[in-house]
């Protein structure tokens, strides 16, 4: 089996079939899986890979006391800041002066390595470079906790609590407005058992709660889900959130609607996976007569999925860049 990913394939080359890796916010890739002892992801998704192949898959924001069995690589992000958050945090819990080397894509921002490593005091060398990737080799520097990638910014008579890499990171995105607006006068005025299905800073999540909907809010990532949690308590608001692979968290429950804003890029590629699940799946998470309210780029071939799912659907509102469907079970 070879890496099928540009970075994956790099490191096959440098460490070569008897590679034995400790990977941090990788990407999916099977030759990647086979070659590693364990994992660290915001991604519950991949972590649910790993432990399903019998490797140890944590979050960054469980209790961490491991030591790495093999080399460890993080996989640089495309949003700087977190890539920085990623090096703070393995500074601060591996041992000093571990090894760890970073891959990355060049259109992803791996250039930039070497004057964030200067910045933060640690070494760097280049170790090789291949399929328009770089990879460094570095050691860890002891330090401080990581918290600066948090954000707090105020919108719509709300204090909202960010993260860099989680989507509409410091800003509301125009697509959400759109949403919100729609469900001002879509959803009735009692309290209705609803999901927030990719909830990002949590948004969505608590502009529901604070017109009294009990809400439950999940998403894939671990720095999503943190943000929606900060979100609730700035705002004094109550409601649950867990980290979801669409669905897989909900198994049994329904909801008198379902609400999102659903993603369609993973990294830099377009993927309708999570999208194509959340209208399948829907009418099983349903209560009887419950909708699934969603909003998403005009271009997206939503409409013909709803009507296959759901036998129907009808547009709440169109601005010619975004529109908000409804279906009805």
């Amino acid at each position: 089996m070879s890496a099928q990913l540009p970075a994956c394939q790099l490191l096959e080359r440098y460490y070569g079939q008897a590679a034995r890796l400790w990977p941090v916010a990788p990407p999916e890739d099977a030759w990647l899986l086979t070659h590693s002892t364990a994992m660290v992801s915001d991604n519950v998704a991949l972590r649910q890979q790993w432990q399903a192949s019998g490797r140890l898959a944590v979050s960054p924001f469980e209790p961490f006391d491991y030591l790495p069995e093999g080399q460890v690589v993080l996989f640089w992000p495309k949003a700087h800041q977190l890539g920085k958050w990623w090096l703070e945090w393995l500074c601060h819990v591996l041992p000093d002066n571990t090894p760890l080397d970073i891959v990355g894509e060049h259109q992803g921002g791996i250039k930039r390595v070497p004057n964030m490593l200067d910045e933060l005091g640690m070494s760097c060398d280049k170790l090789d470079n291949a399929r328009r990737c770089s990879l460094f080799a570095t050691r860890t520097v002891k330090r401080e906790a990581p918290d600066s990638a948090w954000q707090t910014f105020d919108a719509l008579d709300m204090r909202l609590v960010s993260h860099s890499g989680v989507f509409g990171h410091g800003k509301v995105d125009e697509g959400t407005l759109l949403l919100l607006q729609a469900l001002e006068t879509a959803l009735p005025k009692k309290p209705l058992k609803v999901l927030d299905m990719g909830c990002g800073d949590g948004i969505i999540s608590a502009w529901l709660a604070k017109r009294g909907h009990a809400v439950t809010a999940v998403d894939v990532s671990a720095f999503a889900a943190e943000a929606c949690r900060r979100t609730l308590h700035e705002n004094e608001l109550n409601g649950t959130v867990l980290e979801s692979d669409v669905y897989s968290a909900l198994e049994g429950e329904r909801f008198d609607v379902i609400i999102s804003n659903p993603p369609f890029h993973q990294e830099r590629d377009i993927s309708y996976g999570p999208s194509t699940r959340l209208i399948d799946e829907a009418s099983e998470h349903l209560c009887a007569k419950g909708q699934l309210i969603l909003v998403a780029n005009a271009f997206l071939p939503y409409p013909e999925r709803l009507q296959r799912a759901l036998g129907g659907f009808e547009t709440l509102s169109d601005n010619r860049r975004f529109r908000v469907y409804r279906a009805t079970k």
